[in-house]
Parts: C-alpha cells; structure tokens; sequence
C-alpha cells in the first residue's frame, strides 16, 4: 500500500509538471523548485537578471499545502536548531550546482521525460553526489538535532508564503515582473496555486524526495521512494508524447545546455549537498510548511544562492557555463566535502580540565 501511495504521487507530480507547461509554463519546467526560487529572487529586486524576475505561485502552494495537511493531520510542529546557518550555506551552494545544471533533481527527472538526453548525464552525477553523501551518513554524518520551539517560529514559512501571494497578485511597483525570458512564461495564477497546492500535499503525505530514492537505494536498500521518482517520470512521458513536446537529443533543448562535463558536476553538487541536508529542494519546502525552521534556513539559503549566482555571474544558461560558474560550483563541491568532514562523527579524546577524560562528537 506504502508504495502504491507513492507511485500515485509521483503520477501526481508528473502529470501535473507537464500540464503547467501546456498552461504555460516554460517547456520542461512545470515544475522546478530552483528555477522558480531564483524566479522569486529576482521577482524581490534581490538579482537583476530581467528574465528571471517573477513571484511562482507554485512555492507557495507546496509550503501553503503541506502546512494545511499537517495542521490537519497533527502532524504541524515548530523545531529547529540542527546547524541552521550551515544548512543555509548548504542551501546556497546546492543552489549554485541547480543552476550550473539549469534545474532541480525533479526537473532533471521531468527533462529526462521530454528526451533531453543532456538530463541522463545530469542524473548520473546526481547519483555519484548522493553516493558521497552516502559514505558520509556511514561514518556518522550529523547537522545536529533539532529542538522544539515555540509555535510562532513554525508559523514563519506558510506566512511568508502567505505574503508572497498577496504580491504576486497585487503587483506592487516594486515586484519585478519579466517580459521575455523564462519567467515571463507563466500559467494562471489560480492554476499554478491549486498545482502547487496539491503537490504539496502529496509530498508531504508520501515524503517524496529525489534524494531519497537513491540515498535509501544506496544505503539500506530500500527501493520504497524510488517508485516516486518512477510515477513521475512515468506519468510525464506519457503526458510529453500526447502533447507533442517529446524531443530525444542533446541539442537545442529547452532553457538547458549541452555541456555534459558541467551538467555532471552541477548535479553532484545538488545530490552531495541535498544528502547532507537531508532531502531535496521540494522536500524542504515541504518541511517548511510542517514547521520545520532548519529546511526554512535551506529554502533562505537557496533564494540568496540564485541571487548570488545572477549577481556574480555564476548561473549557466542555454550558452553554457561561464568560466565564473565553472570556478563556482567547484567551490560550492569543495565547501561541501568540508562540511561532510567536519561533521561526521569521530571519537576524540578530549581532556578536560581536572584532568577528566571525555568522548567528544565532532
């Protein structure tokens, strides 16, 4: 029953992916939690790269839906306090390797569905990050426990999600809206909510991530998330071949570039940086919504890393990676490794004054 319910999310996701592109959305990106949350960052004047600038309504509805599920189910509550400023400098440097890939790991899954083969050699270096991250969890990789907190912390992320909307449907002079480029494609306010509503929902009932299929894979053997990531891809072939959108190839895909050397390494850092955290950047929205301040520092760090990547020409585009990105996301790759070094779990000696001896977890 577990894996049903997963797989019919993941149709969820898939189907609905595609059905923003045909109401919309950029080809290949109905759904892309980076994309839309460096669409965000630019939409709050914190980049000025003119086609990127537009408030996703989607981010809204998956904190705003897991919120409402949780509240619904008991299952909403405040804690935080595992390592949030590192997981904010984890969220910038995952951000970092999305965007030298152009896309997210669920991207990466719905550009696989449309034939962009360039997404195949994205997923591989998905995988080999996920699989250092793994050999970090083994030898006891921790950010720390989190902490109950009060309630008003939890409440941060769907009341911010809450105010973005109201932006985004008022367009105050000061939101930044794109009138060319990939934000300036966009499917209906109303419809991008209910989508993103539902997604989720759905995530945070199945706890779908694209880290966790593989990180699980790897490490306990548990195939039980991969059949999210097979409902999605499944569900968003189907919907790319009855649409027309199904192109098979590396060349001339939609907002993506060919550079297979760079598509493997911005996705190793996504799938390193992403294991360390814990989950994919879907999955800590989600998290957010429930309450969690920790994946809300993640989603902060992941708008200030596409801010950062666009104010520093760090971000790809379809012309490829800019010697400045190439220099990046390697930086983003060897923060990373430190982090993983730094907190993995080895037994110190460590000796106190009073000359007593104690075990000390680094």
């Amino acid at each position: 029953m577990d894996r049903k319910k997963i797989l019919l999310s993941g149709l969820l996701v898939g189907f609905l992916g595609v059905l923003l592109v045909r109401f919309g959305n950029p080809a290949n990106m109905g759904v892309c939690i980076a994309c839309f949350l460096r669409d965000i960052s630019g939409g709050l004047g914190l980049h000025r790269a003119a086609p990127v600038q537009y408030i996703r309504p989607e981010i809204s509805g998956f904190i705003l839906g897991a919120f409402l599920i949780a509240v619904f189910t008991g299952e909403f509550r405040a804690r935080g306090g595992s390592s949030p400023l590192v997981r904010f400098l984890i969220g910038m440097a995952v951000m970092i390797g999305a965007l030298t890939f152009l896309g997210c790991p669920l991207r990466m899954v719905l550009r696989l569905a449309a034939g962009d083969l360039n997404a195949l050699v994205g997923l591989a270096g998905f995988v080999f990050g996920i699989f250092i991250g793994v050999q970090f969890l083994k030898k006891g990789f921790s950010l720390g426990r989190s902490h109950r907190l009060p309630m008003a912390n939890g409440l941060a992320m769907p009341v911010l999600a809450l105010v973005l909307l109201v932006l985004v449907a008022a367009a105050p002079a000061f939101i930044f809206f794109s009138e060319s480029g990939p934000a300036a494609s966009k499917a209906p306010l109303l419809l991008s909510l209910a989508a993103g509503l539902l997604i989720g929902w759905a995530v945070q009932r199945t706890r779908l991530c694209q880290i966790g299929c593989f990180r699980d894979l790897l490490l306990i053997k548990d195939p039980h998330l991969l059949y999210g990531t097979i409902g999605i891809f499944g569900a968003a072939l189907i919907m790319n071949l009855v649409f027309g959108y199904f192109k098979l190839g590396f060349a001339d895909q939609p907002v993506a570039h060919s550079d297979g050397l760079w598509n493997f390494i911005g996705l190793a850092v996504v799938g390193l940086g992403a294991t360390l955290l814990g989950g994919c950047p879907l999955r800590q929205l989600v998290l957010s919504g429930e309450g969690d301040t920790d994946a809300a520092m993640t989603v902060l760090g992941l708008i200030a890393g596409a801010a950062f990547s666009h104010n520093f020409g760090l971000a790809a585009s379809a012309a490829g990676v800019t010697p400045a990105g190439q220099i990046g996301v390697i930086i983003a790759a060897a923060f990373l490794l430190v982090v993983g070094f730094a907190f993995t779990k080895s037994e110190i000696k460590v000796r106190q004054k009073g000359g007593v001896t104690h075990e000390h977890t680094a």
